[in-house]
């Protein structure tokens, strides 16, 4: 492990060389050092903490961090963490050294974002890949520091108004429809389930038990590259048993035999998301309900089960949400009139304790 002295400006020097990530035999070299024994320790260092493995472009990196996420999530979060790379990241930081980047890389890349006058929604997006990049780099390949967090958040958080409807205004919505039509059928079963628009487009004749009035969640949809396909849901907890009531049973089965649907993994729903949209801005122009999300049928459902007075367990086994607090974070504001009655309750038992002495 040789060090050297350059006479010339009196200082010791580390020369050597280390295969980086990739295979690529690669040598170092770092000047500057006051003794043998500071540029030997460097080396040492370099080559045990891993430093010399980050020694490379941020574009080869990416391609480690591409081969080890491909293995770990769903194909379609896959293609659309690629294509925010490709677009928004890769130009900028391809030919930079992934150990060299600083933080103020990050705020000048972070401006260079702001400047195209993105949703803040679709900036922070953007953020949080790369962030997840550099966490990838700090956990496996020994990265000193993550230059994201250092950087801070490209936009702060906005806390958005949920949009639901109350089961008046979807009441007035569904009267826009045909009973029996492909409309009708998709919005009533998104509103009286809660299930993801891509979990009803995955539904087949084999999902629902018409014996039992259950629905069976265990597959979602995508369109991927012009083609259709099937990946297990969202998460975990999302594989589930929802419950359905008869006239929405009934609802189903006739749709389904009025549109011939015999073979059990036949889907039940053959239409694009966009059909979806298209239908909402048509029933919202006939009714004059005011348009929300496809999502939003989801919270509307929520919101119909918290006024029901369900408990949150319940209203979290239903939705597919794999920790009740999701649940408690996402619809904490639907709860007033259940705080309201607490407050009854507790007084009432007050009273009591006083009436009995």
């Amino acid at each position: 492990m040789p060090a050297y002295y350059d006479k010339k400006y009196n200082y010791w020097y580390a020369k050597f060389y280390y295969t980086d990530v990739t295979g690529v035999l690669r040598q170092k070299m770092k000047r500057g050092f006051q003794t043998q024994y500071d540029a030997q320790k460097y080396e040492v260092m370099f080559k045990e903490y891993g430093e010399a493995n980050l020694n490379i472009l941020f574009l080869e990196f990416y391609k480690l961090y591409y081969d080890d996420i491909s293995k770990r999530i769903k194909l379609s979060t896959l293609i659309t963490k690629d294509k925010i790379f490709e677009l928004h990241i890769l130009p900028y930081f391809e030919n930079m050294y992934i150990d060299k980047i600083r933080p103020i890389d990050i705020r000048n890349w972070q401006s260079s974002l702001l400047a195209k006058n993105y949703s803040n929604s679709y900036l922070r997006g953007i953020n949080v890949q790369l962030t997840a990049l550099f966490n990838f780099a700090v956990r496996f390949y020994g990265l000193a520091t993550n230059p994201c967090q250092m950087a801070g958040c490209i936009v702060k958080p906005e806390k958005k108004e949920m949009k639901f409807w109350t089961e008046t205004e979807y009441n007035n919505f569904i009267c826009a429809f045909e009973l029996g039509s492909l409309g009708h059928t998709i919005f009533e079963t998104l509103y009286w389930t809660g299930i993801r628009e891509g979990e009803l487009l995955a539904l087949t004749l084999n999902d629902i038990n018409f014996d039992k009035n259950i629905i069976t969640i265990n597959k979602t949809y995508h369109k991927i590259r012009g083609k259709s396909i099937i990946t297990p849901p969202k998460t975990p907890g999302s594989n589930r048993i929802v419950p359905i009531p008869v006239f929405l049973c009934n609802e189903l089965n006739n749709y389904i035999i009025k549109n011939k649907i015999t073979k059990p993994y036949d889907r039940i729903f053959k239409c694009r998301r966009t059909l979806l949209y298209e239908e909402m801005k048509r029933g919202c122009s006939i009714s004059g309900i005011k348009k929300i999300r496809i999502h939003d049928l989801r919270h509307s459902h929520a919101s119909l089960l918290i006024n029901l007075g369900f408990p949150p367990a319940v209203i979290a086994e239903r939705l597919g949400h794999e920790r009740i607090s999701t649940t408690l974070n996402t619809y904490s504001h639907f709860f007033p009139n259940q705080q309201a009655g607490l407050i009854r309750a507790l007084e009432e038992l007050n009273n009591a304790r006083f009436e009995d002495n």
